[in-house]
């Protein structure tokens, strides 16, 4: 049995020119990458970067200009009705019919897959998603949150082994969010593989097993999410000190100080050219009397930035 759930190799799509674009555009440059079962895989990448692209392709919007694509082990050109059914995108936009319960809705889902009404897992779905109260409840009077919650069920009506959330958190506050990691990660635990875009790096930091970084078609970056923040190179730390005289000069190398109110002094500088130690020493030649020290490493935000700019 394939290992992965997503396998894609050399995968490319080129906009042909037409009368409104002169040239071709390459939205996808080569793309070689897997995504192993059972885990969280997070796609990021700015805007224009291919995301939607590639998420097209997958469901069957957009068609390839070559490369292969594997889906729970069915190829897409061959096996285009398996590579459906072993997939449920959640698209960013909340797009639901205003007058129909969650339950019809799922029920309504469920008959355009072609799943018998035996066969159905609506009342078992809308538990998983926190919805059963509100099973009969007109989706115009549902909560943002649980307006997101139910494009998840919707997604999940053929009971499909791999969830697509585009940008799933957009717009949403700070304790919806929360409640939403909290649902996906409950169908990670379950056993579902989770892909995932966002535009929140933190998001990405604090879900994702693997991260996959795009730039203009370009796979830039495919590994761990512990093996990219390693990739971070600025350190940063914050003095906190008795006395800032008027005429302090700092200069210590490529170190960036900048002096800040209530005694603070801010540092960065490259920890692979610079111990924190040769810093502090600097710091008490200069007759500075440190009180506080907090040091920051960085986060995925860093490192995507670094790529980017590359």
């Amino acid at each position: 049995m394939n290992k992965f759930a997503l396998s894609v190799k050399s995968l490319t799509k080129v906009y042909k020119q037409n009368k409104k674009k002169l040239t071709n555009v390459k939205a996808l440059n080569n793309i070689n990458l897997n995504v192993n079962r059972g885990e969280v895989f997070g796609l990021l990448g700015p805007n224009g970067a291919g995301k939607t692209t590639f998420l097209n392709i997958l469901a069957g919007t957009v068609i390839k200009t070559q490369g292969k694509v594997e889906v729970w082990g069915f190829d897409l050109d061959k096996n285009p009705r398996q590579v459906r059914a072993s997939i449920g995108i959640v698209p960013q936009e909340v797009n639901l019919d205003a007058f129909f319960s969650p339950k019809k809705l799922l029920d309504l889902q469920a008959g355009l897959y072609g799943i018998k009404k035996k066969e159905r897992i609506t009342d078992l779905i809308l538990n998983i998603v926190s919805l059963k109260a509100q099973a009969d409840t007109y989706s115009r009077s549902l909560s943002g949150g649980m307006k997101r919650r139910l494009l998840i069920a919707k997604a999940m009506v053929h009971q499909p082994p791999i969830l697509v959330l585009d940008e799933p958190t957009a717009g949403v506050d700070v304790e919806l969010r929360n409640n939403l990691w909290k649902n996906i990660k409950e169908l990670n635990n379950q056993g579902v593989t989770i892909i995932l875009t966002t535009h929140y790096i933190y998001e990405a930091q604090e879900m994702c097993d693997r991260i996959a970084i795009l730039n203009k078609g370009n796979l830039i970056a495919l590994e761990s999410t512990e093996s990219l923040l390693n990739k971070i190179e600025t350190k940063k730390v914050k003095f906190k000190v008795e006395k800032i005289e008027k005429n302090l000069n700092l200069k210590l190398g490529k170190v960036n100080f900048e002096l800040g109110e209530n005694n603070y002094i801010f540092a960065s500088f490259n920890k692979n050219t610079l111990r924190i130690e040769e810093l502090l020493d600097y710091l008490k030649q200069k007759q500075l009397k440190i009180l506080d020290i907090i040091t920051d490493d960085g986060d995925l935000e860093d490192v995507f930035v670094q790529l980017i700019k590359r």
